[in-house]
């Protein structure tokens, strides 16, 4: 049953992403309209076969918005959790291997950063560094330091004291080759699961800060954004605010489900692996 549950998790995961990353990468070729097209004569029109998904209140194509946006949840998805990471796995690495004071640093940096939460720190900066897309990527990577940071930190701990590594410090293999080739692949899977759970959890801020009007500015297509500028034709046109609601949490439950099946199915297959070594 749980073998079913793990596999199910995965699978689904798999096709929700999959879907949405077929919808952007045909975005790069195709839109049925340009995404910032106004039609004075058809606002707030209804799904059609003109307008597969209606039109919104400036009478632009909710579905070439909507394919254009996949663009920036995930650019600024992937953008900022791979900035969080590249910092926060060196970060780890050095305290994890070293220790001493360099850890007592790096690990009260942390501890200074979790105290704000994450949300408030890239109001923050956004507020003063600018609301554009490279801003973005920037406060929400940050946002995400602390847990590659703790999980590199806590790997290479535990590595360092292993009996091959101390094998190869005796051969006199460099401290950075060590890091590199002889720790660092053994919590690549930790990682990668990280990695993935983060990507929703960026998509989802992005969406929160763009609905505030912090985010992606107009005329960029965003879903967040998207959301505000539908919640006063609730009532007139459910639709225009349902359809970016709903691929939001598709893309956030895909990434999630992807993240937990991709963790089951690693921490599966460890007891395995080392019955075979």
């Amino acid at each position: 049953m749980n073998e079913k549950r793990r596999n199910a998790n995965l699978v689904t995961g798999v096709v929700l992403v999959s879907f949405l990353l077929l919808m952007l990468i045909v975005s790069f070729f195709y839109l049925p309209y340009p995404p910032n097209k106004m039609d004075s004569v058809n606002t707030l029109a209804m799904p059609s076969m003109q307008h597969l998904l209606g039109t919104d209140n400036f009478g632009r194509d909710i579905l070439s918005r909507i394919m254009k946006g996949s663009q920036m949840a995930f650019g600024i998805g992937f953008g900022a959790v791979l900035t969080g990471m590249v910092v926060g796995v060196i970060l780890g690495a050095v305290a994890g291997y070293f220790g001493g004071w360099i850890d007592e640093i790096v690990m009260r940096l942390m501890d200074a950063k979790m105290a704000f939460p994450g949300v408030i720190l890239a109001l923050v900066l956004i507020t003063v560094f600018g609301n554009g897309i490279g801003n973005m990527i920037l406060a929400l990577g940050i946002m995400s330091i602390p847990r590659f940071c703790r999980m590199t930190r806590t790997g290479f701990m535990q590595i360092k004291e292993m009996e091959y590594i101390k094998a190869a410090k005796s051969r006199g293999i460099s401290d950075l080759r060590i890091m590199i080739f002889h720790i660092l692949p053994n919590i690549s899977s930790s990682l990668l699961v990280t990695f993935t759970l983060g990507i929703s959890s960026a998509i989802l801020s992005e969406a929160g800060l763009s609905f505030l009007g912090l985010g992606i500015q107009p005329p960029h297509p965003s879903w967040g954004r998207m959301l505000f500028e539908a919640q006063s034709y609730l009532l007139t046109n459910p639709m225009y605010a349902v359809i970016p609601g709903v691929m939001i949490t598709i893309l956030v439950l895909g990434f999630n489900l992807l993240g937990d099946g991709l963790r089951d199915y690693l921490d599966h297959r460890m007891p395995q692996r080392e019955e075979e070594a």
